[in-house]
């Protein structure tokens, strides 16, 4: 038996290259499911992703899922994209397995952690206050920075880490400090900023919405001394100081003190992020 892929609308195409377009996964000309394939917003159209793939129920655990994502692999390169994403639910272990027989290798996770009713307290002699206007500028362009190194770190190309991070900042930053939704705070020790703390608010899927963590930053001289809990702790006050019970955030697989700290603050992951370079 034979098993395509079949588009079921015209291909998408943005002024800046971008391109989407939802397929039937067909075998033998009959559809047993679909599967939709886009360029990654951000990182430019030379990365591609699977951004759903889904198999009926009587043609699951017959391999169309695997050979479905081959095919839209494929696909990706005829765009010419050389690298592939995809984002799975945590609780699809079979998903997961598929992906990670093919080749993927894990890069991230998305996590989010359920609010208590009353916030906490934050350790003591540590203090806090919003960011100023003067402050601001530095502060982004270290913040857009240090955001598409860390991808660059993780062998993205750097023209298309620069991307990523320049569109997220415009995304979730367009009037700087005024943005609503955005709180900045600086974190002070004895009186001297020793960290920040970037905060806003973001749909986790459509109907839930939730307030998240963008960006912490602690000075160098102060990491491994508590300021990273704290920070989170603080992330959690502006939270529930804006009426949310939910609070997200995203963290490299590699970055193993962040997801120890994570785990112990009550996080759980929701999607796992992979990624596989097509050659």
């Amino acid at each position: 038996m034979t098993t395509t892929l079949r588009p079921v609308e015209p291909l998408q195409q943005t002024p800046g290259g971008g391109r989407a377009r939802t397929y039937d996964v067909c075998v033998n000309s009959r559809r047993v499911g679909s599967v939709r394939l886009a360029t990654v917003p951000g990182f430019g159209p030379g990365a591609g992703e699977i951004t759903a793939l889904a198999i009926d129920e009587p043609d699951r655990r017959r391999g169309r899922g695997t050979v479905a994502a081959l095919a839209g692999e494929e696909i990706l390169r005829g765009w010419g994209c050389g690298r592939i994403h995809v984002s799975v639910p945590a609780g699809a272990d079979a998903a997961l397995r598929m992906t990670t027989a093919l080749g993927y290798t894990e890069r991230s996770r998305n996590m989010v952690k359920e609010l208590p009713a009353e916030p906490p307290e934050l350790p003591p002699g540590v203090e806090t206050r919003p960011m100023t206007e003067a402050e601001y500028p530095e502060w982004e362009a270290r913040a857009r920075q240090g955001f598409a190194q860390s991808w660059i770190d993780r062998g993205v190309p750097a023209d298309q880490a620069r991307a990523k991070a320049e569109a997220s900042h415009r995304a979730h930053l367009p009037q700087g400090l005024a943005t609503p939704g955005t709180t900045i705070e600086v974190v002070l020790r004895d009186g001297a900023p020793t960290g920040s703390l970037w905060t806003g608010r973001i749909e986790f899927e459509p109907g839930t919405t939730g307030a998240y963590v963008y960006d912490v930053e602690i000075d160098e001289a102060r990491r491994g001394q508590g300021y990273g809990r704290a920070l989170m702790l603080l992330a959690e006050r502006v939270a529930l100081d804006a009426g949310e019970s939910l609070l997200g955030l995203h963290v490299f697989a590699g970055n193993i003190p962040a997801l120890r700290l994570y785990a112990s603050l009550g996080y759980r992951t929701t999607h796992v992020n992979s990624f596989k370079t097509l050659v």
